[in-house]
């Protein structure tokens, strides 16, 4: 087992860095510099490159060969770079994989243009491995593309409503960050000629893995390190945004505690100097480890999902990947 999670980390490393080669040298040369070197500098950001090895291995999974959907690969990246500029203009986000953000470095005029200008790249790419089945593929990639800005502006609403439950809140991340990644996994399907019973299941797979990254991400927020984390932790308290970690807490919590909680929604977020005691509130509450209970159950689901994948290797391949996510610090 030990040599199989060194031969799946070890693949991961080597495709992510021919990811970041791939993204570094795309927009190379392009003019007006004006335009094309913001969207360089979102491209060249770095990240895990998850979406894009996703698009990779489903592709692996179902019988397909990687050099069928490296542009496609590429241009889940690229969409993903294109909703977390404008995601960041919106959340006033100053620093993304710890570095300033777009709108930072440059203006926000800017960085609109750069993210307007990169869905468009996304979708250059991605035709180019549309061979067999465009139709599918993009009707599929459109739809993540519509679900995650329903998924934004439903974030954004929760921020000033004071009644989200845990399911609403279930169901925002779903758009937001479970769609984006489902879809990489269906499209790989669907490049590598996968059956319907194939892309159902990678795309069951994303869907969780993707509740589970999301809910990690929550978590790491609050408890990670913020040189590991690469953006301001306790940003998401800072901004009032109702995670699962506060609506469990807000659920759970009696007397003075719930007040506390109840202050975070009258001011529509806290101070800086406040995230602390948010934190011991949220483990005096026990919440950390419900979300992290969450997040194993999530990680399960995702698992269990690919039963009827016979590529054992891929498989196993998805399972690691699964289970470094919900182990990562970052």
């Amino acid at each position: 087992m030990k040599n199989n999670i060194e031969k799946y980390s070890k693949s991961y490393t080597k495709e992510v860095k021919k990811i970041d080669k791939k993204l570094s040298e795309l927009l190379e040369m392009k003019e007006p510099k004006s335009l094309y070197e913001p969207c360089s500098y979102i491209l060249q950001s770095g990240g895990k490159h998850l979406r894009a090895y996703l698009v990779l291995l489903s592709t692996k999974a179902v019988g397909g060969k990687l050099s069928q959907a490296y542009n496609a690969a590429l241009s889940a990246e690229i969409l993903h770079s294109f909703t977390l500029v404008h995601d960041d203009i919106m959340d006033s986000a100053e620093k993304r994989r710890g570095r300033t953000t777009l709108h930072i470095k440059y203006d926000v005029s800017t960085a609109i243009l750069a993210g307007d200008s990169l869905i468009a790249v996304a979708y250059k790419n991605l035709l180019k491995d549309c061979k067999t089945n465009p139709i599918s593929i993009l009707n599929t990639f459109n739809e993540s593309v519509i679900e995650v800005c329903e998924g934004q502006s439903l974030d954004k609403e929760f921020e000033v409503r004071k009644d989200v439950t845990i399911s609403e809140y279930t169901k925002m991340i779903q758009k937001k960050t479970g769609a984006l990644i489902q879809m990489c996994c269906s499209i790989g399907a669907q490049i590598g000629n996968g059956s319907k019973t194939e892309i159902k299941a990678l795309e069951k797979y994303g869907k969780n893995l993707g509740l589970a990254f999301q809910l990690k991400d929550d978590l790491l927020d609050i408890i990670g390190d913020e040189k590991d984390f690469g953006k301001n932790v306790g940003g998401d308290l800072v901004e009032g945004k109702k995670t699962f970690l506060f609506l469990k807490a807000l659920e759970l919590a009696k007397g003075d505690d719930k007040k506390e909680l109840l202050k975070v929604v009258e001011n529509n977020g806290i101070r800086k100097n406040q995230i602390n005691k948010y934190k011991k509130l949220y483990e005096k509450l026990n919440v950390l480890e419900i979300t992290n209970i969450n997040i194993d159950k999530y990680t399960d689901l995702a698992i269990k999902s690919l039963n009827s994948i016979q590529n054992v290797d891929v498989k196993n391949n998805l399972i690691w990947l699964a289970n470094s996510l919900i182990n990562r610090n970052k």
